[in-house]
């Protein structure tokens, strides 16, 4: 498996923060919730070696060849101030924006991922991704997702006007169950959590100290065998949750 090894510096930290969806559910109560993120994001910038944006930054994304959509722009330059300050920025892609492309490499400077990815961080052992389409089960979702990555459907899709583009995808975001989530909020139990099951079978083979994981808004810490840690981030909807890791791996709530 390929891995990425970051040694980290004396008195700097990793942090990891997921489902933001920005833009959701109006424009303006997306707003408040963007200048929290940005409360939080200046905080961080004093001791951040690496920042994780775990997915779904943005409620809907869609980059067409020379436009992108309207919005975030505190957000983004906020983002883009921090790697000039030499953060390292990592970006996965969600389902809420899995048809992001390159803005945000070529803008901001950032490494963007569509899969999940093997990081070796302070001697420890790390599993990341947004976490949607893991595991057992979900086949809706992953019909779903097959017809959104699909090259002829995004290619259909990319001759919509924008204006009317936003507003089905808009729409779907936040009225379909299955995109938004709202199928998913309570607790399932570990014999059920996709992701749980998902990480536990990888322990029969991979030695991993932290999966880390966005897309189920639920922030938990649950210790699996080997010592491993299950880790969902939760969101900036209703819990404002983040990660943080120096030698051990803390979750936190920001409440400024």
């Amino acid at each position: 498996m390929l891995k990425t090894t970051i040694n980290l510096e004396p008195g700097k930290k990793v942090y990891f923060a997921s489902d933001q969806h920005f833009g959701a559910p109006t424009p303006s109560e997306s707003k408040v919730r963007e200048e929290k993120f940005i409360r939080w994001m200046d905080e961080i910038k004093e001791d951040a070696q690496v920042l994780f944006l775990m997915g779904d930054l943005f409620d809907f994304w869609h980059e067409w060849k020379h436009v992108v959509p309207k919005g975030y722009i505190r957000v983004l330059g906020k983002i883009a101030e921090l790697k000039d300050r030499g953060i390292h920025i990592y970006f996965f892609v969600g389902n809420h924006d899995l048809w992001m492309k390159d803005y945000l490499e070529e803008e901001i400077g950032c490494t963007v991922f569509y899969q999940k990815q093997y990081f070796e961080m302070g001697g420890k052992q790390f599993l990341l991704a947004h976490g949607d389409g893991l595991g057992p089960g979900d086949k809706g979702y992953k019909r779903m997702k097959k017809l959104f990555t699909n090259p002829v459907a995004q290619w259909f899709f990319k001759w919509l006007h924008p204006d009317i583009a936003m507003k089905i995808a808009l729409y779907l975001s936040q009225k379909n169950k299955m995109i938004s989530g709202e199928e998913d909020k309570a607790f399932l139990g570990e014999d059920k959590e996709f992701l749980i099951i998902y990480s536990k079978e990888k322990l029969k083979s991979e030695k991993i100290d932290y999966f880390i994981y966005g897309h189920r808004h639920l922030p938990m810490v649950l210790d699996l065998e080997q010592n491993s840690k299950y880790i969902n981030l939760g969101d900036w909807i209703s819990y404002f949750t983040y990660g943080v890791f120096e030698k051990d791996f803390e979750l936190k709530t920001f409440e400024k």
